[in-house]
C-alpha cells in the first residue's frame, strides 16, 4: 500500500512521537508524587533511560506504550500495512528491552514495566488498584513487576 504522506509529511509526522513525558508517564508520575515518592526522570547513565527511578528503592520504571513494545493488546496491534517490517522494527525494541532490563538487575536495580492499557484505554485497570500494586511493590523486595490492562469494559 503507498503511503498517504510525502516523506517529508511523514518524517515530520513520526519526529512528533514522543518518547518523553507522554500522557501515561505524567499520569503516573503525578500520582506517585503525591503519594510522597521522589524520583529521578530519564537518566542517560542507566541502560535503557526508564522513564521514572527512585533511588531511594533501588527501583526503576518503565512505562510502555502497548505498540511501541508490541505488548498484544488491543492498543497494540501492527498496522494492516509492511507488516514485516513494522515486525522488525518493533521487535527490536523488544530485544532492546529485555537486554536493558537484563543490565538494569545487574546494576542492582529492581525493574516495574507499566503498560499504556493499564492506565489509558478499554481495558485500563481501576486507578486504586494499580498504584496501590506499585506502592506494594515499592515495599517488597520483588526484581520485577509488570502491570498491564484489566478485564474490564468501557
Amino acid at each position: 500500500m503507498v503511503d498517504v504522506h510525502s516523506k517529508k509529511i511523514r518524517s515530520k509526522n513520526m519526529a512528533a512521537i514522543k518518547g518523553a513525558d507522554t500522557k501515561p508517564e505524567i499520569w503516573l508520575r503525578r500520582r506517585l508524587h503525591a503519594l510522597g515518592y521522589r524520583y529521578r526522570l530519564h537518566p542517560k547513565n542507566l541502560p535503557g533511560k526508564p522513564d521514572i527511578v527512585l533511588p531511594k528503592y533501588s527501583a526503576v520504571i518503565f512505562i510502555n506504550g502497548c505498540f511501541w513494545h508490541m505488548h498484544g493488546c488491543h492498543l497494540g496491534q501492527l498496522p494492516k500495512s509492511r507488516k514485516k517490517w513494522w515486525s522488525d522494527k518493533l521487535g527490536k525494541n523488544v530485544l532492546r528491552d529485555f537486554s536493558n532490563h537484563d543490565k538494569l538487575r545487574e546494576l542492582g536495580w529492581r525493574v516495574a514495566v507499566v503498560w499504556e492499557c493499564a492506565i489509558s484505554g478499554k481495558t485500563r485497570q481501576n486507578e486504586g488498584d494499580l498504584i496501590g500494586e506499585i506502592n506494594r511493590w515499592m515495599g517488597a523486595e520483588e526484581p520485577f513487576l509488570e502491570l498491564s490492562g484489566g478485564l474490564n469494559e468501557e
